[in-house]
């Protein structure tokens, strides 16, 4: 599959993936490398900063070589998200960074001024930074202008498993920027990953539709087969959508054919 590249970070995988919600760090060891993933997100503020080396979340994800999307998750000010990014910058574990400011407890959408807030100082600051964001194509390119890597438009509610609710404003956020779309939060099943990357999609972010699963190591897998398939589709250019049928064979030389 052809690489994504956010800035100046190059992935081979087009799928990123959560560090959350797993029963314990061997679930978690099992799904990442399940996933192929080579970029996963943590949340700063979650992290135990009192263990150390391998058998500590960050000591693992740094030794097994992929590559850290901090996030902020649990902020709700653009004052919070920005300390939160300077806090991970201190930890040694930021450059990149993804922003996410909550509106509400509830629905957990983005508040979109704090988020413009947080990443107009970020970028000054010198991250490279990946908003969570609403399906709102102006929102999206007003992101891109402030200097956003790439921006990450909600499919639904995090956590929700409801699958991309408006794909149209999604292929329009795609057609309008030129920065990578990034689908975040709200991804259920493989056919909805799939689905972000047959809409043109530059790759999808998940964490509950993976630790969330039964079985989240196949769920992991299946995820990752999924983001490759609908890449693979897209590139390939599907067939126009008609509303009558199209023979797949030729009718000349058919016995008793008007066209033989």
């Amino acid at each position: 599959m052809d690489e994504l590249r956010i800035g100046s970070y190059s992935l081979r995988s087009r799928l990123i993936v959560g560090t959350g919600k797993y029963k314990d760090l061997a679930e978690t060891r099992a799904a990442l490398e399940a996933s192929g993933a080579d970029m996963v997100t943590v949340a700063v503020r979650r992290l135990d900063l009192n263990a150390k080396g391998g058998d500590s979340l960050i000591g693992y994800l740094k030794q097994a070589g992929f590559t850290l999307l901090p996030n902020t998750a649990g902020c709700y000010t653009a004052e919070d998200a920005v300390r939160t990014c300077r806090l991970a910058r201190e930890l040694g574990i930021a450059g990149l960074v993804k922003v996410e400011v909550l509106g509400d407890p509830k629905t957990l959408f983005p508040d979109v001024e704090q988020t413009l807030q947080a990443c107009r100082t970020l970028v000054e600051e010198g991250f490279t930074v990946l908003p969570y964001t609403t399906d709102d194509p102006i929102t999206a390119r007003k992101l891109e202008d402030l200097g956003c890597a790439a921006v990450m438009p909600l499919a639904a509610p995090i956590g929700s498993g409801l699958g991309i609710r408006n794909p149209y404003n999604i292929e329009i956020i795609r057609q309008t920027i030129k920065v990578p779309v990034i689908v975040d939060a709200g991804v259920g099943t493989a056919s909805d990953a799939a689905i972000a990357m047959e809409l043109g999609c530059d790759g999808v972010l998940m964490n509950t539709a993976i630790a969330g699963a039964t079985e989240p190591v196949r769920m992991a897998r299946a995820m990752r087969l999924a983001v490759e398939a609908g890449r693979e589709a897209f590139l390939a250019g599907r067939i126009e959508k008609r509303l009558y049928a199209t023979a797949s064979s030729p009718l000349a030389g058919v016995i008793g054919s008007k066209h033989g």
